[in-house]
């Protein structure tokens, strides 16, 4: 697959996974059955989720909870794959 497909097709992702007031912990385990399912996830973190952390810190500590790579950050999105 090239690049540009691979890029175009994470693009047009929905985002299927949102990060709230309860943090990454209660979003593990359904990002982890997605996962499962697919080859990219797209996670959103809600402003009550960062509390002063930034988008990058929270994706890759969610990454590390379900051993998945971050693909790539944008505004306040993640991708994810295993």
């Amino acid at each position: 697959m090239s690049n540009t497909s691979r890029d175009q097709r994470i693009h047009e992702l929905e985002v299927t996974v949102w990060v709230g007031k309860n943090g990454i912990d209660a979003v593990s385990d359904e990002l982890s059955d997605q996962l499962q399912e697919r080859e990219f996830v797209k996670v959103k973190f809600l402003r009550a989720a960062r509390g002063g952390t930034d988008t990058e810190t929270l994706a890759a500590e969610l990454a590390d909870l379900v051993g998945a790579t971050v693909v790539r950050t944008r505004g306040h999105t993640a991708v994810m794959e295993r």
